[in-house]
C-alpha cells in the first residue's frame, strides 16, 4: 500500500509541476508561431489546463480502467466550477466583462446536456467519441474564425498583459512545452498506477476514485492558474480557464478515451454525477449572466455556495466509500 500511495503523491506533484511548465512553454510558442491572443487564452491556456486529465484519462482507458478516465474526466469539471471557480470568488469577487466567454458558457451547457443523452444507454462507444471529438474540433475552428474580429475583448486584452509579462525564447518556449509534455505522460502514469491499486486495496469503484482523488489532483493546475491570475486582477482569464477547461474535459477527454476503449458508466453516472454537474454548470451561468447592472460579478457569497456544493458532493462520495468498507 505504500507504494501506491507514494506515486500518487509524487504523480500530483510532478503532474502539478510539469502541467504549469508547458502551459507556459506552449503559450509562448503559440506567441511566436503568430496565434491570436484570443485562440491562445481558449485554446493553450484555457485546454492546455486540460492536459492532466488528459493524459491520465488517456492513459486509464489504455489500462483498462474506462471508469477511472470517465471520472477524472467529469469529477475535473465539477471540481473546476465548485472549488476553483468558489474559492477565487471568495477571494475576490470576479467581474464577467468578456463576451467570449459568456458566449462559450451556454455552448458548455449544450455539449453538457449532448453527454447525458449519450450516458442513456450506460455506454460511450466509438463512435459517440468520435463525436465528441469532431464537436470540439467544429469548436476550435469556430474560434479560430471568431478571433479574427474580438481583439477588443476583455479576455483578450488580459491574455496579451499576460503573455508580455511571460515573455520567453523561442528556444526555451521549445525546451518547457517538450519537458513539460514528457513529465505529463510520466507523472500521469504514476498517478493512475497507483490510483487503481489504491481502488483495488480498498474495494471503492475507478469511477469514485477518479470523481475525487484523481479529479481534484488534476485540477490542481486550474487551481493555481487562476489564483495567479487573480493576483494580476485578471478575471476573465480565471472564468476562461474553468469554461476552456470544462468544455476541453467533456469532448476531448471523454472522446479520446472513448476512441481507445468504450467506456461502460453504468447508471450512477448519469443519475449523480452528470446531473450534478449539469445542475453547477447552471448556476455558474446564473451568476454569471445576472442583471444586477452593467458590470455582472460573482460574488463572494455565490463563491461560497459554489464551494458548498462541492463539498456536499465531496462529503456524499466519501459516504458511499464508507458505506461500501466492509
Amino acid at each position: 500500500m505504500l507504494m501506491p500511495l507514494l506515486a500518487v503523491l509524487v504523480g500530483l506533484v510532478l503532474l502539478i509541476w510539469s502541467a504549469e511548465k508547458f502551459i507556459d512553454g506552449a503559450a509562448a510558442t503559440s506567441r511566436w508561431l503568430g496565434l491570436s491572443p484570443l485562440l491562445i487564452g481558449m485554446l493553450v491556456i484555457g485546454f492546455g489546463t486540460s492536459a492532466p486529465e488528459m493524459m491520465v484519462s488517456v492513459l486509464a482507458a489504455i489500462q483498462g480502467s474506462p471508469g477511472l478516465a470517465v471520472g477524472n474526466a467529469y469529477g475535473s469539471n465539477i471540481v473546476n466550477i465548485g472549488l476553483v471557480l468558489g474559492v477565487v470568488a471568495l477571494l475576490s469577487p470576479l467581474a464577467v466583462d468578456s463576451g467570449v466567454v459568456r458566449r462559450e458558457m451556454p455552448v458548455l451547457l449544450a455539449v453538457t446536456l449532448l453527454t447525458g443523452w449519450m450516458l442513456l444507454d450506460g455506454w460511450i462507444s466509438r463512435w459517440e467519441a468520435v463525436f465528441l471529438l469532431a464537436a470540439l474540433v467544429l469548436l476550435i475552428t469556430i474560434s479560430i474564425v471568431y478571433s479574427r474580429s474580438s481583439q477588443d475583448d476583455a479576455f483578450v486584452e488580459e491574455v496579451s498583459a499576460t503573455l508580455e509579462n511571460q515573455s520567453m525564447s523561442r528556444g526555451k518556449a521549445l525546451m518547457w512545452t517538450l519537458v513539460g509534455l514528457t513529465l505529463l505522460i510520466i507523472s500521469s502514469r504514476l498517478l493512475v498506477w497507483g490510483a487503481v491499486d489504491i481502488a483495488v486495496a480498498f474495494g471503492v469503484s475507478e469511477l469514485i476514485i477518479g470523481l475525487t482523488v484523481v479529479a481534484i489532483g488534476t485540477s490542481l493546475p486550474e487551481l493555481a492558474s487562476s489564483i495567479s491570475a487573480l493576483r494580476r486582477k485578471d478575471h476573465e482569464m480565471v472564468l476562461g480557464n474553468v469554461v476552456g477547461s470544462n468544455l476541453f474535459n467533456t469532448l476531448g477527454v471523454v472522446g479520446l478515451a472513448g476512441v481507445i476503449a468504450p467506456i461502460e458508466t453504468g447508471s450512477e453516472v448519469l443519475t449523480r454525477d452528470w446531473l450534478v454537474m449539469v445542475v453547477m454548470t447552471v448556476v455558474m451561468m446564473v451568476f454569471a449572466f445576472s442583471w444586477r447592472g452593467r458590470t455582472r460579478r460573482i460574488n463572494r457569497w455565490e463563491g461560497g455556495f459554489l464551494l458548498l456544493m462541492f463539498v456536499a458532493y465531496t462529503l456524499y462520495m466519501i459516504s458511499l466509500v464508507v458505506a461500501s468498507r466492509p
